[in-house]
């Protein structure tokens, strides 16, 4: 079973909940989806890998499941990276032109200047992505090569994480038979997938809200302008469950996912829920308004937290086109009702777009961020792979080499 096809491209979306693998082919339109694979995840607290063994045991079993629907094998992977480690900034640099025409060379140039910025030995770089170019003070463009001028600015988003956090993830990888192509930020990957070209140039938020942590990025003018991550998800809602209804987590989970309502007044007074009780005891029959009761506090608080991030960032004002809600617990009935009260803006969910093959199976917010890493990987092909990852070796080295090569690719 070899790679029948040099074009495929696998997404590992390792997160808290689920370890799901997707298989894209590149065409000529775009990305068709080929197999999925998905596993519980049972080694990540909060999207960071607590447990190597475990989450091997869960990559492999994914991979597996989506080589045997792909028919293919599968060697390289980009992989996703969340976590309340995540941090993300903006900055700038500025350069001379050398000989009055901006070429490939004073792009890359600009870029080093922008993030000549000082950066803690145990954080590295995951993503340095452009936002505008400025030539003599002229602002907005996207394409400085071939412009004239003596002046270039760079406008940048930043993105780092903890190099433990980040190697962790390529050492599952490594240690399942895989190779990393790419780290990337799972906010940025569900993006791709999710929100269109459009809504980026209006202003859009898009909120992924997965098992353990909740995942922000801002868009305005068609470029990110902020990222974060909060150590919040759908895993505190199940919590909530099992604590307020005195049912085991497992239990909590199927109720969550079957009767779950965070909006209650949409919830009818007259409907029931059956709840399995904890040591031998019969089961209870509640109301399901009292279910919506201890969810919607939780996630009215996740919310407030995402609002306030969007408010600290300042681009509040910037995105008319509203929000856009993905992930698995966006799937909660009542989820875009509640939100649009909290943001005070349109609220959709988003499921991920123009794509083919197997559309169908991947129709849903929990695939958001697989099928983006796919589409991230079929328009950054052709970087090269991250080396399998020794204690030795110096990951900034190693990660300044990758952004050159990305920069290559990119202009």
């Amino acid at each position: 079973m070899s790679n029948r096809r040099e074009n495929l491209i696998v997404g590992l979306d390792i997160g808290t909940t689920k370890i799901c693998a997707i298989v894209g082919n590149v065409t000529e339109d775009g990305v068709d989806i080929v197999g999925i694979g998905t596993s519980p995840s049972r080694g990540l607290r909060k999207g960071v890998v607590i447990n190597i063994e475990t989450t091997v045991a869960s990559i492999k079993k994914a991979v597996e499941e989506a080589e045997l629907m792909a028919g293919c094998e599968i060697k390289s992977v980009y992989a996703g990276i969340a976590g309340g480690h995540i941090k993300g900034f903006n900055s700038q640099g500025v350069i001379a032109i050398k000989n009055r025409e901006v070429t490939s060379d004073d792009v890359r140039r600009v870029i080093d200047a922008a993030k000549a910025i000082a950066i803690p030995m145990d954080r590295e770089v995951i993503h340095i992505l452009p936002q505008e170019f400025i030539i003599d003070d002229q602002d907005g463009i996207r394409e400085p090569l071939g412009m004239s001028g003596v002046r270039l600015e760079a406008k940048v988003h930043i993105v780092t994480g903890a190099v433990a956090s980040a190697q962790n993830i390529i050492k599952s990888c490594n240690r399942a038979g895989l190779d990393v192509a790419d780290i990337v930020l799972e906010q940025l990957a569900s993006s791709e997938a999710v929100i269109s070209p459009e809504e980026k140039e209006i202003g859009v938020a898009l909120i992924d809200i997965g098992g353990g942590t909740t995942d922000i990025a801002i868009f305005v003018d068609g470029a990110i302008k902020h990222t974060s991550v909060l150590s919040l998800g759908g895993n505190h809602l199940t919590n909530d469950i099992a604590v307020g209804l005195r049912t085991p987590m497992a239990e909590a989970e199927k109720i969550k996912k079957k009767y779950g309502c965070c909006f209650s007044s949409i919830v009818g007074k007259d409907e029931t829920i059956e709840v399995p009780s904890v040591g031998g005891r019969k089961p209870r029959v509640l109301s399901r308004q009292l279910l919506a009761e201890i969810l919607e506090p939780r996630m009215e608080e996740i919310f407030t937290l995402v609002n306030r991030e969007i408010v600290k960032s300042g681009y509040e004002d910037r995105i008319a086109s509203g929000v856009v809600l993905t992930g698995g617990t966006s799937i909660l009935e009542g989820t875009p009702e509640l939100a649009e009260q909290i943001f005070n803006l349109p609220v959709r969910r988003g499921l991920p777009q123009n794509i083919g093959g197997l559309v169908d199976v991947v129709n849903s917010p929990i695939h958001a961020t697989g099928v983006g890493l796919v589409v991230y990987g079929s328009k950054n092909l052709g970087i090269r792979e991250f080396p399998t990852v020794q204690t030795d070796d110096n990951v900034f080295r190693r990660v300044t080499r990758r952004m050159r090569e990305w920069f290559g690719e990119f202009f």
